[in-house]
């Protein structure tokens, strides 16, 4: 890895999804690191903000509705761009008046994920 690589959060609760997630982005050219609930997913972005974060909806421990609003409250993280993920089928607007934020999630995607659609966001975000 090079100095430039970008460096991507994924923060989802499925290990199997952290490591499709996590072999997806390196073998294009990003690092990535991993937490596996809101709360440790906060505390990794605070303490060595990421370029982009992935962020999984339902998770046990705090979820990813929860992580969000934290992100957006913090001065560190407010502006690093979100790609919420899930597993269930709500559309986007009901989501996001769950989130009782103005700003909406970068992107939005549900599981099984389109690789192509997911890098094609990933590098329009951020290179």
């Amino acid at each position: 890895m090079n100095e430039n690589d970008k460096k991507i959060l994924i923060v989802d609760d499925e290990q199997d999804v952290v490591r499709w997630l996590s072999i997806l982005f390196r073998e294009n050219g990003y690092q990535t690191e991993w937490a596996y609930d809101g709360r440790e997913g906060f505390e990794k972005a605070e303490a060595s903000p990421p370029d982009l974060i992935t962020l999984d909806v339902s998770m046990p421990r705090e979820s990813g509705i929860k992580m969000y609003g934290n992100l957006l409250k913090s001065e560190v993280t407010a502006n690093i761009p979100v790609i919420m993920i899930t597993v269930a089928s709500p559309k986007l607007e009901e989501f996001l008046g769950r989130l009782k934020t103005k700003k909406a999630p970068a992107g939005f995607f549900e599981k099984p994920i389109d690789k192509d659609e997911l890098l094609k966001k990933v590098r329009e975000l951020i290179g």
